[in-house]
């Protein structure tokens, strides 16, 4: 079984968040050949723009804050107080930081485990044509284009995409991928669940 993945998966796991523990078991699933996980490039480099932004943000933040502190620690009184804020503005950019890895972590299993699609000028020039046709943002049109392209591959079994991006949720998308025996399920948790029961009914 094929299972479709976009940005926010990547995101779900690095950031370890609700629904990583979802997406955790799915990564298992396909490094013990069960399912394949398909992941359009553009997926795979879009949310290191995101921590990456992230960390640039923590670091000017933790930088502010420490300006700050400094100021009030030259008050009588203050210093004392301020003990426990140096660890709280580190862990800023220390955080930032474990993000960063458990990505790296993920790209090296999914680069071992899935598929990649790559991202060519034939996907580009669909992805224009679905932004216009669907009012996707121009990152949406390309991971769109890119999986309704490797659906479109002979061959390709009963699939589905899972994502958390409400703008996928339109009834022409749904349509469209629907068409092409790729089920859409805009929850990871949901999407583990239409997985398990595919491979308990084989």
């Amino acid at each position: 079984m094929n299972v479709y993945v976009e940005s926010n998966f990547v995101l779900e796991v690095a950031l370890v968040q609700e629904q990583h523990a979802s997406c955790e078991r799915l990564l298992t699933l396909c490094e013990d050949g069960d399912i394949q996980i398909i992941v359009p490039a553009y997926s795979i480099v879009e949310p290191y723009e995101t921590l990456l932004r992230r960390q640039l943000d923590r670091k000017r933040l933790k930088e502010a804050l420490d300006r700050e502190l400094q100021q009030l620690s030259r008050t009588a009184g203050y210093a004392q107080q301020l003990n426990g804020f140096q660890a709280s503005t580190a862990l800023l950019l220390d955080s930032a930081a474990e993000e960063i890895k458990r990505l790296e972590d993920l790209r090296s299993r999914l680069l071992a485990c899935g598929t990649v699609i790559a991202l060519d000028a034939s996907i580009l020039s669909e992805a224009i044509r679905h932004q216009a046709k669907h009012g996707l943002s121009a990152q949406d049109a390309i991971v769109y284009a890119s999986v309704l392209s490797h659906l479109g591959s002979k061959g390709v079994p009963q699939s589905c995409f899972l994502n958390r991006d409400t703008d996928f949720d339109d009834p022409d998308v749904v349509d469209e991928l629907t068409a092409s025996r790729c089920k859409l399920i805009p929850r990871f948790d949901s999407g583990l669940s239409y997985v398990s029961s595919q491979l308990s009914s084989t």
